[in-house]
């Protein structure tokens, strides 16, 4: 059964804990998380002109990762470090913290943006900066890991930028601890096993197969490895002893039989790479023409990647791994990791990735880093496990600020729907960010392209564009408040923002119902510029909350679909192609209807055209396909043309990145 937390459980469900991850005797429980050492923050030298983000990380020195946790209640035996500024922790600081209360728990999100970003988790990290180095609440951000597609492609790291970053860019935007290169082995390695089991599946007779399956000893004994008596369970034969098996059992447990035509699992890279969208394998003369048509996704959309993000322990991941629906036997049954005897393979692959990684802000503020879902074509937010990790650590007085990816019609959505039903937690306030050049595009300004210079529209003032373009954010915030949260808007502020623009905005979301609507300037002045957003933040999170899901599970797939697109995207209707109306009808029978949907949709419009603006109307969302992340726990339409593998531009962000070779920096990432 996929384990779904009821909304009654608030900030309690911290007890299912790994089986794998037992406390160590000369662990000592505490009566509090306060800092162990005072914890001190890093000065900021702020320049005018601002420098480029990699100039600006390279001019701190990062504080020591074991000062950070010291600094923040970690003991020196629950992370493990890999160099001096990064470190995983360890799981076990769960059971410790278990009885200590949470602190308040902010969700970042924004409108749909311009193809440049708006600032999302700059914002984040400067929101995080000044509560903790300005206002001395105990802080934690919590950031996703960006995908090297992006990084290398067109839109660049994640970091956050200018005076609000975490630090060092380079290792956050890079490798970090290696967790997505842990997913893409682990997601091929299934990939392989699936093409492997239907060669052998192929060219073998039953009994050979089940031979080679349970290969006799000398004296004729055979036996079941632990993971192939989940299959049994599942066939209904609870024999021990492979040679007890009827030829018919025998028969069943062997064969899988998948049915090719129904396989949705696909090989996997970390690359923008549009020429693997769709290929074909087996093409060797040793796979005797067992050709097929296939394709790769980008690593981040993953089905082991939103485990990674959904998953609650190590037994959990365990089961979510081994859940994993490849596809359907010619029978129609489901075919899962574990029945291709590969689910404790994949765990190992992962037990270190689950672990959250430890990092710092430019200000000395800790960052847990985990996770990296696209919001477009995944759920889009960072773990569950590093979310509760620093709820415990803050304690009752301090703050989590955590990031929602892309525009609250996706990233948003999916935190309260999904994230929320799976974490037991739901958020004390929510924080969505928008810009003066963002909105003027959502009015009918110049398109804005990634690449070229900007349209003096958006250098100059122009009240005009930017009061009608105000209509999206005040969409987003209507969607908000009907989750029964607070909602702070953060006007990240651009030195082309003119004060009237500034005070517009600010006034017409105020009187849509917004609780509080800040300008900041964290890009340029770090924690200090964000200190009235901060300090809105701690206000409206003394604010009473009514949180509700959008939808119950217990609707069919489609109404929860109509549900999402009509009262979040303001859509008339929803269309289904023949392939869509087939896997409704597939999931449905074999019972998968009861999970939430994850919409894979376009982030930079709230309809599926990306080129319709502000707040469209009469517009319908078409479903092309759906699939299931069974392990993950949700259903995912494929919304008109959206592609789970991006490909480069003409100019990738790669044109500038270098290393300096006398000084062995990186140069040119942002």
């Amino acid at each position: 059964m996929i384990r779904i937390l009821s909304l009654s459980s608030r900030h309690h469900q911290h007890k299912n804990h790994s089986l794998f991850q037992r406390v160590p005797s000369h662990f000592s429980r505490r009566k509090s998380t306060k800092m162990s050492e005072e914890f001190e923050p890093i000065k900021l030298n702020l320049l005018d002109p601002v420098p480029s983000d990699i100039e600006i990380s390279q001019s701190v020195k990062p504080k020591h990762v074991l000062k950070i946790a010291r600094e923040f209640g970690i003991k020196e035996e629950e992370i493990s470090p890999y160099g001096t500024t990064k470190a995983k922790v360890h799981l076990d600081i769960l059971n410790r913290l278990r009885d200590e209360p949470d602190g308040k728990y902010v969700v970042v999100t924004g409108i749909n943006p311009t193809p440049l970003g708006e600032g999302k988790s700059t914002t984040t990290v400067g929101l995080a900066q000044s509560l903790g180095a300005h206002l001395k609440r105990k802080t934690f951000a919590c950031l996703r890991q960006p995908s090297q597609g992006p990084t290398f492609g067109i839109k660049g790291g994640a970091a956050g930028g200018g005076y609000s970053q975490v630090i060092p860019m380079e290792e956050f935007n890079l490798h970090l601890t290696g967790d997505i290169h842990a997913i893409t082995a682990a997601n091929n390695l299934l990939a392989a096993q699936i093409e492997a089991r239907m060669f052998h599946e192929a060219t073998q007779k039953d009994d050979a197969l089940f031979n080679r399956l349970c290969p006799a000893e000398k004296d004729g004994s055979r036996t079941f490895a632990p993971i192939m008596f989940r299959r049994l369970k599942k066939l209904g034969i609870e024999k021990t002893n492979p040679n007890d098996l009827t030829p018919e059992e025998r028969s069943k447990f062997a064969r899988l039989d998948l049915d090719p035509s129904t396989l949705t699992w696909n090989r996997v890279v970390d690359t923008c790479d549009r020429f693997l969208r769709k290929i074909t394998v087996g093409e060797g003369s040793e796979e005797k023409g067992h050709t097929r048509s296939t394709n790769f996704d980008i690593t981040v959309a993953s089905e082991v990647m939103a485990i990674l993000a959904l998953t609650t322990d190590m037994k959990d991941m365990r089961e979510r791994l081994g859940r994993m629906v490849v596809g359907s036997s010619r029978a129609g049954d489901p075919v899962t990791a574990d029945d291709l005897g590969v689910g404790g393979a994949l765990t190992v692959l992962m037990k270190d990735a689950i672990m959250p990684n430890l990092m710092q802000t430019l200000e000395g503020t800790p960052v847990f880093v985990h996770a990296g879902p696209f919001a477009n074509i995944a759920h889009g937010n960072n773990s569950i496990l590093a979310d509760r990790i620093a709820l415990k650590l803050a304690g009752k007085d301090g703050f989590v600020v955590t990031e929602a990816g892309f525009g609250a019609d996706i990233g948003a959505e999916k935190f309260f729907n999904i994230k929320c039903r799976y974490s037991g937690l739901t958020p004390n306030c929510a924080v969505i960010v928008a810009t003066v050049r963002a909105l003027k595009m959502h009015g009918g300004g110049p398109n804005v392209v990634a690449g070229t210079p900007l349209h003096p529209a958006y250098k100059e003032e122009h009240l005009e564009l930017l009061e009608k373009g105000v209509a999206n954010l005040l969409h987003h915030i209507k969607n908000l408040k009907n989750t029964g949260v607070p909602v702070v808007v953060a006007i990240n502020q651009f030195a082309t923002d003119s004060p009237a623009e500034l005070a517009l905005v600010k006034k017409l979301t105020v009187e849509a119902g917004a609780d509080a609507a800040v300008v900041s300037n964290h890009w340029a002045e770090g924690g200090k510029g964000a200190v009235d957003l901060a300090q809105a933040v701690v206000d409206a999170c003394e604010k009473p909350t009514n949180f509700k899901f959008l939808y119950p599970l217990d609707l069919t797939i489609k109404e929860k679909i109509e549900k999402i697109a009509k009262e979040i995207y303001g859509a008339d209707g929803v269309t289904y192609e023949a392939e869509a109306e087939r896997k409704i009808e597939v999931y449905t029978r074999q019972g998968f209807a009861n999970l939430p949907i994850c919409m894979a949709k376009t982030h930079l419009s709230l309809s599926a055209d990306a080129t319709k603006k502000g707040v469209p109307t009469g517009f319908t969302i078409p479903i092309r396909d759906i699939r299931a992340s069974v392990g993950a726990g949700f259903l995912f339409p494929l919304v008109g043309t959206m592609s789970t593998m991006p490909g480069l531009p003409t100019r990738p962000c790669f044109y500038d990145i270098d290393l300096d070779l006398e000084t062995g920096k990186i140069v040119g990432l942002f």
